[in-house]
This record gives C-alpha cells, structure tokens and sequence, in this order.
C-alpha cells in the first residue's frame, strides 16, 4: 500500500458547540460543510486548515469519555506546524489557552508545545 497523505483526523466533542467555536476561533479552521445526521442524533462538521480539508468533528449523544492521562494506548495527539511558535503561543495565550512549557524536541531540536480541545485532546504546535 501506498499511502499519499493523512485525508483526515476524526474528533468527537463532547459538547459540540464548544469545540466547533474551539477550532474555528483558536485553531483557525474553516468550515467547509456541517451536516446533522438525523438517523444517528449526530453532527458532522468537515473543517480545512489553510484550504485543505483536514478535520472532522462529530457529535454524538452521552459518548464515553476517553483516557488521556496517563499515557492511554491510541491515537496520542494531532499536532500543527507554525512558523513561529512564540508567536502561536501569544496568540493562544492572548485567547486565554493554557500551553505546556515551551521545549525543544531532544531529536530534531525543533521547538514544540502543547495546548488541549474542550475534551483534553492534546494538539501539539511544532516550530517548522
């Protein structure tokens, strides 16, 4: 199999409403398409970053949280590229985010930190 690229990354919101403004507002996406899925009680939001369709946020009713810490077996984290990490750091910490310490990467020496969804998920910011 040859794999060309990531298509998407599929998160399920615990309060909807609340992570669709997370990512629109602090993330930056745009919406592409929102569709409600009547048979499944269920929102789909499709999301671009930069253009480029990369997100899909779902809704579904009373959804089992999902460990995050300690470390849990499963997809550990999404993470971003920016050019400038201080300034993605301002910018998030302007909006009121919490971010873990500013660190390098010990393997490319490449500066990254992380901020979390409304449900904890981690997204780390990597210095390109």
């Amino acid at each position: 199999m040859k794999i060309n690229k990531v298509h998407h990354i599929a998160i399920i919101a615990s309060d909807y409403e609340k992570s669709k403004a997370f990512y629109v507002d602090i993330v930056g996406a745009t919406i592409l398409d929102e569709y409600y899925r009547k048979e499944r009680d269920s929102y789909k939001l499709d999301l671009a970053i930069n253009g480029e369709y990369l997100l899909e946020l779902f809704s579904f009713p009373n959804p089992p949280l999902r460990p995050t810490y300690p470390e849990a077996t499963g997809l550990r984290h999404i993470a971003f590229e920016v050019d400038d990490i201080e300034a993605a750091l301002r910018e998030l910490q302007s909006k009121n985010i919490k971010t873990t310490k500013l660190q390098n990467d010990p393997y490319t020496n490449k500066k990254t930190t992380f901020f979390f969804d409304p449900d904890e998920l981690p997204i780390e910011v990597y210095e390109k």
